[in-house]
């Protein structure tokens, strides 16, 4: 297969000051306007001509490839969706606006996909705090060039297997939205408390094990690898040889950015043999459904029990001073119940969607030639 440099392949694009597109406001994508899971622009801007940043300044059209050149191993690459047609990207980007004639703007954008041409930028990119490749590195890449009806069939197949991807996130996340269902319909919003349920600080339904909890430094742990899971704040950090816990627990986040930011679970339920470190706290239910609580923990702002600014702390004293509603024992379970389905459900969507993403990495793989 022929290989080709990228920029003999695109057409030229432009600069364009946004007062100039003759629309009062205008469209603006920036680096954070790339969802680098899903590779497509979900959050743009909608700005004032007046208010345009100064890297509002390259134009994109309909099938254009974007290529975000900042921290090219996080793979920030979209294709334009036709809504955003003749607006305003961040100068963060390298637009790629295919020679239509020679090829085929999806298997462009597969391409920008490849683990080649991830590794290819990253190994190109200079600056140890803010790494970054130019535009000229990215158009000097060389890419596999089969005839164009071959291109074309490729990014369908692409295409079809990335579908399979999309919908097993959209499935999870129809799960998230089956259980707060479930839960507002059984039990109410728990601030507003429409149902006038009792509420009891955690420390009235759990008993604290935190004294049990020791930390291991990464370098001892490097001597004592081993079968039992080592967990932090945020779940599973390594592996050792000893445990100190043997027995069902919920584990609450003790410290770190997520306790604002919640973009992984703050409390989380743990089985069988394990270490805990001083990170997360450590509770034994009394009188309460573990499921039920950890649920209800997750979907709590804990902001006001939460201390510090550069360096977020729940520690013991306000973490048991948290008030939850206490619904009765037998609906707490009937809920319980509904998330381990859920979570069963889940389990075996998570190895489909493993088995798609393998056979879409795979395919990626084959059709640029293991590129």
């Amino acid at each position: 297969m022929n290989l080709m440099p990228i920029r003999d392949l695109v057409k030229k694009t432009r600069h364009i000051d946004p007062k100039k597109l003759g629309n009062d406001s205008f469209v603006y994508v920036d680096i954070s306007s790339v969802d680098k899971d899903t590779k497509s622009i979900t959050a743009p801007q909608i700005l004032s001509v007046d208010d345009a940043p100064s890297r509002a300044r390259k134009e994109i059209k309909f099938d254009d490839v974007l290529v975000a050149t900042v921290r090219p191993n996080l793979n920030g690459v979209a294709i334009v969706p036709p809504q955003y047609d003749n607006q305003i990207a961040s100068t963060g980007f390298c637009v790629l606006r295919a020679d239509t004639e020679q090829l085929d703007p999806n298997y462009l954008f597969y391409f920008t996909q490849t683990k080649y041409f991830v590794s290819h930028l990253t190994d190109l990119s200079t600056g140890a705090g803010y790494p970054a490749v130019s535009d000229e590195d990215i158009l000097d890449t060389q890419i596999p060039l089969p005839p164009l009806t071959e291109q074309k069939r490729i990014a369908s197949l692409l295409r079809r297997a990335d579908r399979l991807r999309q919908l097993r996130r959209t499935a999870h996340d129809l799960g998230d939205a089956l259980l707060q269902s479930v839960f507002l319909e059984m039990f109410g919003d728990p601030v507003r408390n429409e149902k006038k349920w009792d509420k009891v600080e955690i420390a009235e339904v759990t008993e604290s094990l935190d004294s049990r909890r020791v930390p291991v430094e990464a370098s001892i742990r490097q001597t004592k690898k081993g079968q039992y899971p080592y967990y932090g704040a945020s779940g599973i950090i390594d592996y050792i040889d000893e445990y100190l816990f043997d027995e069902e627990t919920l584990l609450i986040g003790e410290d770190g950015a997520n306790l604002i930011s919640r973009s992984s679970p703050i409390a989380f339920i743990v089985n069988g043999k394990y270490w805990v470190n001083n990170h997360a706290h450590v509770l034994k239910m009394k009188n309460m459904n573990i499921q039920f609580l950890c649920y209800l923990i997750n979907v709590t702002d804990l902001e006001p029990y939460v201390t510090g600014s550069a360096q977020p702390k729940l520690n013991a004293s306000n973490m048991e001073k948290i008030r939850v509603i206490n619904p009765p024992l037998s609906l707490q379970k009937e809920f319980a119940g509904v998330v381990r389905r859920v979570e069963s459900l889940r389990g075996r969507m998570g190895e489909s969607a493993r088995q798609v993403g393998g056979l879409f990495d795979g395919l990626l793989s084959e059709s640029f030639g293991g590129a």
